[in-house]
Parts: C-alpha cells; structure tokens; sequence
C-alpha cells in the first residue's frame, strides 16, 4: 500500500485516530469537497487549510453525492482516485468520505477544532456553523482562492475541436421533415449584451403568436444559437443553460416546445465549424431530426444568421427589427420581417416584404 493510499480511511475507523491525536494535543481541522480533476485552486485552498491545524482532515464526496448535485456526467474520476490524489498532497494528512448532502455526520462524528472552508462561502452561508459551535469549534473561512474550476477545465478540454453542441430536449411532434431554426437573442428574446442572466430574459413583441402559428403549420422549432461570451469568460455554460430554462419556461406557459437548442461556445479564432456564417449547428440539426433542408426556414437578426442557413440551402428570413441603424439596409435574406409573427405568415404563404 503506498502511502498516499494509507491515509485514505473510512470515516469509523479514522474517529479512534483523531480522538488520540486530540488527546496528545494536536488540533484537527476538517473541509470537504468534490475535488474532481485537481487543479491550482485544489492545491492552494488545502495548503491554506492546513494553516489552521495540526492535523487536516479532507471529507471527499462519494461518486453517488457528486451525481445527486452536478448530473450524470460527473465525476469525472472515480471517489477512490479522488482520494487517492488528494492525500499524494503534504498538506493532507487523512482523507475519508461522505455521502450525505451537509457535513453533519462527518462533523459530529469528528468534532474538529476547525472546520474550514472556501472563502466564496460566506459564514451566514454555512449551515454547519452552529453544529460546530455544540463543541466549541471554530468555523474558518479561508482566503479566495482566484477563479478555477474543474468545470471550467472540462469546458477547455471539451473546447479544442468539438462538434456542435446539442441541448436535447422532448418534442410534441412526431418525426417530421420541415423546421423553422431560430437565432436566439434578438429573434426570440431582447438583444442584451452577452446574456446570461435569467432575470433579465424577456420575450419580444408577438414572438408566442408567431411560434404557435409555425407550430400549427407543422414545422419543429429549433434554436441554433451563438455564444461568444462563453469563449471570452464573460460567463460559464451553466448560465446559457440557466437562460435557456427561463426561455423554456416562458414558452411553455403559451403551449410551445422547443425540439432541441443548439449553441457554439467558440470564439472568431477557433475555427470551428459550428459558428455562424458556418452552416454547422443547420446541418446537425438536419441530421438529428431527419430534416429537408430544402423544406427549413432560418430566421435571424444578423447577416451570419443569414448566410449560414443560405449555405445549408434554406430559406431564409431576416428580422429588420434587429438592425442597427449603422448596418447596411440591404440584406442577402430571401424575405424581411418586422417580428416573428410576421415570419410566421411568410412561411405560411402571405405576401412576402422581399429585402
């Protein structure tokens, strides 16, 4: 057994050990967390932690814990390799696990002399604080560790050349042919500069009418949109998701659903295939919902909208209401629309506003 291995214990048999070190003197102090993928921020924050104490104690969340709070797809490494990494760290010197969503068992079992955690949590924050009050212990928050994140890693990796990404989502419809795909911000939504706030989401003028009619038509709804903001830092996937839900939400009161949401989190120097005027998010929809590109609308605020569907050989309609007064009027749109409403009744056949 090596020695990182060694000073990984179930939490029973570590009670005796910490009892007896108490009693010769030493303090012990306890935090917890995920520590999937360890990176700088791990590293930093328990050397910090190991400052308070003689004798640190590092409670890793089980495989099944990780899945209940971040989803399916995590963790990425196993509770055993977790813990096998994290005691490899000088400043640990025992790991054991819980599996529960607070620390209580794992704080009443050890009663540390500090309990320690991150400094973007807040002391009002911790639920735990007046637990460890019963034995006098001391809750301590440590320094603010800069930004890092295993997510954020994931992301990077993910990052290098993906396809496009998907959002799947349940479909009223049955298989079909025909869809209308749909820019996000500016068409279904206010233009806000790099969204990613749910508070700030907000419908625009007559966009329920006008996806309702093109459902009635029998088209799917589909959403490809981009995101640079992701690419720049400005915020993190999980805040897309989050505006997404209050858009799904929205809709959803007005009877309309979405087939699926594609996105690409890619800057101008990626390179990807994904980002408009690329017509890459088009055709992985194509392919994903057996669509006849030649049967797609493509409706969007910009010109790459624009160009990308005209490259997977839609038609095309351009919202004139989104233009900016320093763009020029003219427009490679086969047809222009004040609102998604009027869309709808492009599509339906109604006299067309030719750009």
């Amino acid at each position: 057994m090596s020695d990182s291995e060694s000073k990984v214990l179930p939490r029973e048999r570590l009670i005796s050990i910490v009892e007896g070190l108490r009693r010769s003197g030493r303090t012990i102090g306890v935090t917890n967390g995920t520590f999937d993928l360890i990176h700088p921020g791990h590293v930093k924050y328990l050397e910090d932690a190991k400052r308070y104490c003689d004798v640190l104690v590092v409670s890793v969340n089980t495989d099944s814990s990780v899945r209940r709070y971040k989803g399916e797809g995590r963790p990425i490494v196993s509770q055993d390799d977790r813990a096998t990494v994290v005691a490899g760290l000088a400043s640990v010197d025992y790991v054991t696990f819980h599996d529960e969503e607070r620390m209580e068992a794992t704080l009443r079992a050890l009663a540390p002399d500090y309990y320690i955690k991150g400094g973007d949590y807040s002391r009002d924050g911790l639920t735990s604080a007046d637990l460890v009050a019963e034995w006098s212990g001391k809750v301590v928050l440590g320094p603010l560790v800069p930004r890092q994140s295993t997510t954020g890693l994931i992301e990077r990796i993910v990052d290098r050349n993906p396809p496009p990404i998907e959002l799947p989502l349940k479909s009223g419809f049955s298989a079909g042919h025909r869809a209308v795909i749909l820019d996000r911000d500016g068409v279904i939504n206010e233009d806000v500069e790099y969204l990613h706030e749910p508070e700030k989401f907000r419908l625009l003028p007559h966009v329920p009418e006008g996806l309702k009619r093109l459902q009635e038509l029998g088209y799917r709804l589909v959403i490809a949109t981009g995101q640079t903001g992701i690419a720049l830092g400005y915020y993190m996937k999980e805040d897309f998701f989050r505006v997404n839900r209050e858009m799904l939400r929205a809709l959803s009161e007005q009877d309309i659903t979405v087939s699926k949401i594609y996105f690409c989190p890619h800057g101008i120097a990626d390179g990807c295939e994904c980002r408009k005027p690329q017509p890459g998010m088009i055709k992985q929809s194509a392919a994903d919902l057996n669509l006849d590109l030649s049967e797609c609308w493509v409706v969007g605020d910009k010109e790459t909208d624009i160009e990308a569907g005209r490259r997977a050989g839609c038609r095309t309609i351009l919202i004139r209401a989104a233009i900016m007064p320093a763009q020029s009027p003219t427009t490679n749109a086969h047809y222009v629309a004040a609102n998604l409403l009027e869309a709808a009744r492009l599509v339906e056949g109604a006299p067309p506003v030719i750009a």
